[in-house]
């Protein structure tokens, strides 16, 4: 059974994998990085460490108590008539009560199976953190890519400004307007440059490798028109509840020590006696063997009946804790699910508003025409279609950024 739960703990973590790509058919290089950082996650590999540790536990407590051995000599001979014993060997080996050790083994492997979990929910985090942090670097790249847009527009302003001044339709004021603005732009674009930078370490990091390493990411994200579903009944599958279900068990199996250990033990050995040649010693065998029984009872087992005491409390202590982790995941996914909804509500909105903008834009050019042309409302309606394209974006990153986490708690 427990190697059964291993192997489905396992396909889980191969299944949300695969499910961190489904919202985009250019996923590749973010699923390359997934399986970069774990396989290189210093955090992975600690606690690969410890469980093997855990693991390797079993083969010590499969064993017994050592094996005592007894030798004593006669070091003064008194004069007696009696033989006398010139030195006696004994060994004697100490056994648990039947099943103990096969109880200990369970123990041990309990707490092994809960410490696998902590590689399963520590390589969740990981898978969801390197995605968080790539929807950011992608948030930032397309904004980078926006500003250079409206510089460029803004260029072509400046050209239609200053042809407008030389026949009087328009100020030098509007020109420096414009160029005011081209630099503010540019500005907004070297800081996230910078940003970009700050991000791509944080990334780099994750997959444990040299903070310049250059990460390309996709160059467009799209956004669907509904919603996919979200199986919550899966939350009560989640890693992190396993883990207290894991713990509860190794409990379990401390009790059933625990009552094991209270069981008498049971010690069998043998001791050889030497004695001297002595002439009333009439049989062929001067020397003994005997052949020794000792049983070891814990008549005064106080510690035992308080452990059986704490096993108990502990048990409630982790189905409390369960509870309250639940409660936590279920508001986490609840909160993600809403905010989903609310990203992608609020990138159809932007849809419409850019596409009013755009078309008051284009009436403002219009009237160039005409003979009359106002900067500074260009100038108004150019900040408005950039304000819509960066929230545009920042709905897309929200939208994966929330993926990511449903997935987390549900996959």
């Amino acid at each position: 059974m427990r190697n059964l739960n291993l192997q489905i703990i396992r396909k889980a973590v191969l299944i949300l994998c695969s499910l961190f790509f489904v919202l985009s058919s250019q996923s590749q290089e973010l699923e390359t990085l997934i399986n970069e950082a774990l396989a290189n996650s210093p955090e992975i590999q600690k606690f690969d460490l410890k469980y093997k540790i855990a693991s390797e536990k079993v083969n010590e407590v499969n064993s017994l108590p050592n094996t005592e051995f007894n030798l004593g000599v006669m070091a003064v001979k008194p004069e007696m008539d009696m033989p006398m014993e010139r030195f006696r060997v004994s060994v004697m080996q100490m056994l648990p009560w039947f099943g103990t050790i096969t109880a200990r083994e369970n123990y041990v492997s309990s707490v092994a199976d809960a410490q696998y979990v902590k590689i399963i929910i520590a390589k969740r985090n990981l898978m969801a953190s390197v995605s968080e942090v790539y929807y950011n670097l992608y948030a930032n790249k397309a904004k980078q890519k926006v500003l250079t847009n409206h510089v460029q527009l803004l260029k072509t302003y400046e050209t239609l400004a200053l042809t407008a001044v030389e026949i009087g339709k328009a100020s030098a004021v509007d020109v420096l307007r414009l160029q005011i603005r081209q630099n503010e732009l540019r500005q907004l674009k070297d800081e996230l440059r910078q940003q970009f930078l700050a991000v791509q370490t944080n990334l780099n990091k994750l997959l444990n490798r040299k903070h310049t390493v250059a990460i390309t990411v996709v160059d467009s994200l799209i956004m669907p028109s509904e919603d996919f579903e979200t199986p919550s009944e899966n939350l009560a599958w989640h890693p992190e509840l396993l883990r207290y279900d894991k713990l509860y068990q190794s409990v379990e199996q401390s009790e059933l020590l625990n009552q094991k250990e209270m069981a008498p033990m049971v010690g069998i050995g043998v001791e050889y006696i030497s004695q001297e040649n002595s002439p009333m010693i009439t049989s062929a065998y001067k020397d003994m063997v005997m052949p020794m029984l000792s049983v070891s009872i814990p008549i005064f087992n106080k510690k035992y009946r308080s452990q059986s005491k704490q096993n108990e409390l502990k048990q409630q202590e982790i189905s409390t804790q369960k509870q309250e982790r639940l409660n936590t995941l279920e508001t986490h996914l609840a909160k993600a699910i809403r905010e989903r909804i609310a990203a992608r509500l609020s990138h159809e909105t932007l849809i419409k508003n850019l596409q009013h903008a755009q078309n008051a834009e284009a009436m403002l050019l219009k009237s160039y025409e005409t003979g009359t042309i106002d900067f500074k409302d260009i100038l108004d309606i150019q900040e408005l279609t950039l304000k819509f394209q960066i929230k545009q974006i920042e709905a897309v990153k929200a939208y994966y950024v929330q993926t990511t986490v449903i997935n987390y708690l549900t996959q």
